[in-house]
């Protein structure tokens, strides 16, 4: 059995100073960093002892690996694609990211040379790093950053229109140099670049492959898309002509959807898989326990739960959710899944080592209360004004959906016990994983279990939550949360920003447009042939953010075979 690494804390807590340092949290491309580690699996927010895994060693050329994923993504092209935790790890290794969060929680240019603001924050100047081209020979600069914004991020089907909202146009400065021309002040936009928006595609073969294109990716990134088998393969080799010299280390990778999670697990014991992606409490558990594999752990601000919507009758009724919410024992839940004694209960979107965490969101979040759950319930169908039109006292039928997972299986059936004690009428439904994350953009659903939270600027997280757009999963907007959403736009000022948060965490506990069980350690397990999965640096050498979500930057990952 090997051990495994694990943050000691969260890369937010260590960055809370730099909140209030504009030069710092606009991510520029001064040079700095610590000195806590090489290529070898450093100890920032991806890792802790090195100690925990197996010797690292020098990086070794060559080779090739096979990872198992969670999921299969429905589309490659930022604006089209889901971009789950699944989708992103692939991601990583066909695309650069313009920013990109350091060990210390900081974002700063990646693909990008430099991004700074202008004094009131409403402009952007981003400069990009010269001779890079797509692995088409397509040259990255403005013009290519140009087309795929107007073209593809802002079409009317986009799904990151709404993430990108704040941004009245991108406009061409010089060959290299953009300026982002904001609607209006905001403090966090390059979070925004960390994510789909600022992954960089070819326009020329996005043009070229049209309705395809998000089948067929070309991006700037340290392998070279290959070939595609829905729900079976996705293959990429080695860039030769990266731009960061040296990189990468392996010839290629296979990336295969293996949603049953004892499936993806005991092929990674086999060695019919390299590496395996997990976000389930109970698999990491297990993967801690087979010999000759090392675990990359992390814990962050994503929790599990469950959304709902409420869009439609009767869920729109505060006193059905809050009867949702007090009928279920999250403890009990937490321990279905595995998550008993290795992740703590949530109760909003940031872990209590966040900075953003609040205490008094924490206790406002309802508990199991049975008793309470039955009176709100009660309240609910007997009223001749209740929001579903139903007959009084006519009981509430829905449909609680999950994907066809065992652990799953019995999370649905569990809160499916819960709810019916209260009355309701509970059909449980498994979905497969894509169709489930397309049901929640589409809001085609009642309730279903979900993951919440992320580690990128709250004001991100909880636009992209609780605003109109295709990302507000729950269909829920209040003008309290429009009102902090403004101050975490146009402020630097931790105080500030904090209590903007608590007043936006305050309003989701009282509304409960979610609901949570534990946040979510999620791991990357590999044959510990595998190395260095941590262990990703900035171009001029300063410690990357690790695995956040399970989600590997595979350019310095190597192989002893």
């Amino acid at each position: 059995m090997r051990g495994h690494r694990r943050p000691t804390e969260l890369p937010w807590k260590r960055a809370l100073a730099s909140l209030g340092l504009v030069g710092v949290l606009l991510g520029t491309a001064a040079c700095g960093g610590d000195d806590g580690g090489g290529g070898g699996g450093g100890n920032g927010a991806g890792g802790a002892n090195p100690d925990d895994i197996s010797e690292q060693g020098d990086p070794v050329e060559g080779g090739e690996i096979t990872v198992g994923l969670e999921a299969e993504t429905n589309s490659w092209l930022p604006g089209e694609g889901s971009f789950a935790n699944s989708g992103t790890t692939v991601a990583y290794a066909i695309y650069d990211p313009l920013m990109k969060r350091t060990a210390d929680g900081e974002v700063r240019p990646y693909l990008a040379e430099s991004m700074e603001p202008n004094a009131d924050l409403t402009t952007w100047t981003l400069k990009l790093r010269p001779d890079i081209q797509f692995h088409d020979g397509t040259p990255l600069n403005g013009e290519a950053l140009k087309t795929i914004f107007d073209t593809y991020l802002m079409a009317p089907t986009s799904n990151v229109k709404n993430t990108l909202a704040d941004v009245a146009s991108l406009d061409v400065v010089d060959d290299l140099t953009v300026e982002y021309k904001l609607k209006q002040a905001n403090a966090a936009f390059p979070d925004v670049l960390t994510t789909s928006p600022g992954w960089p595609f070819s326009p020329t073969a996005a043009a070229k492959f049209g309705p395809d294109a998000g089948a067929n990716p070309v991006g700037t990134g340290p392998f070279k898309f290959v070939s595609w088998q829905r729900d079976s393969n996705f293959v990429v080799e080695k860039n030769e002509d990266y731009w960061r010299d040296g990189l990468p280390y392996l010839d290629g990778i296979t990336f295969r959807p293996i949603p049953d999670e004892d499936t993806r697990l005991s092929s990674l014991q086999s060695g019919d898989i390299d590496a395996m992606q997990t976000l389930r409490q109970s698999t990491v558990a297990k993967a801690r326990d087979l010999d000759g594999v090392d675990n990359y752990e992390y814990l962050g601000n994503n929790s599990g739960g469950s959304i709902i919507n409420t869009s439609i009758a009767p869920f729109d009724d505060l006193r059905v959710r809050q009867a949702l919410a007090y009928g279920i024992d999250q403890p009990a839940l937490i321990d279905v899944i595995g998550g008993t004694g290795l992740t703590p209960d949530a109760t909003q979107y940031f872990s209590p080592d966040s900075p953003y965490y609040s205490e008094k969101a924490a206790e406002a979040f309802p508990t199991y209360d049975a008793e309470r759950a039955q009176e709100l319930y009660d309240e609910y169908i007997n009223d001749p004004q209740r929001s579903d039109g139903q007959p009084v006292g006519t009981d509430l039928s829905f449909t609680y959906r999950c994907p066809p997972d065992p652990t799953l299986n019995e999370l649905s059936q569990l809160y499916q016990s819960f709810w019916s004690q209260l009355g309701m009428d509970v059909k449980l439904e498994t979905v497969e994983q894509a169709a489930h994350v397309q049901n929640g953009i589409a809001k085609d659903y009642e309730v279903q279990c979900w993951r919440v939270g992320a580690e990128t600027d709250p004001y991100t997280t909880l636009k992209n939550a609780f605003t109109e757009g295709p990302l507000n999963f729950t269909g829920y907007t209040s003008p309290e949360i429009d009102e902090g959403l403004d101050t975490l736009r146009t402020t630097t000022d931790v105080e500030e920003r904090k209590a903007a948060v608590e007043q936006i965490s305050m309003d989701i506990s009282e509304n409960v447009p979610n609901l949570f069980t534990g946040y979510t350690l999620t791991d990357i397990a590999v044959r510990d042939v595998v190395k260095n999965v941590d262990g990703w640096t900035f171009p001029d050498g300063d410690e990357g953010d690790g695995v956040p979500g399970a989600q590997a930057m595979w350019g310095e990952v190597w192989t002893t075979e």
